[in-house]
């Protein structure tokens, strides 16, 4: 028996007229974490959309979602700031690039500044 809401996870499948067709779910392709030496990182400043308040982005981290939130909860508690981990990239307000560049130097990523 399918299970409940099964059809919200098929992807383009709407309806098939075939008796025997059965769906075969993608196992998810999780992204593979990257060793620090090996991510391509970017600092920028981000002002857009934001009402003109300043947040020091970072983009670029391959890996699974639960090492970006470890990182940015390390960046966060460096900068002695809030922010935020969404979308793949990590938001920490105010203009503390330079600290931010610094700490993943120290840490072994391949970071460098951006726009």
């Amino acid at each position: 028996m399918a299970k409940k809401n099964d059809w919200k996870m098929r992807e383009g499948i709407v309806y098939s007229t075939a008796s025997d067709f059965d769906y075969q779910y993608d196992a998810g392709s999780a992204a593979a974490a990257l060793p620090p030496q090996q991510q391509q990182l970017r600092v920028m400043l981000d002002k857009s959309g934001r009402v003109g308040k300043k947040v020091t982005l970072v983009t670029g981290f391959v890996g699974s979602s639960s090492d970006l939130e470890s990182l940015g909860k390390k960046l966060k508690t460096k900068c002695g700031t809030g922010g935020a981990v969404k979308d793949g990239e990590i938001l920490v307000q105010g203009d503390f690039r330079d600290k931010v560049l610094d700490f993943l130097v120290r840490e072994g990523y391949k970071a460098k500044r951006s726009g």
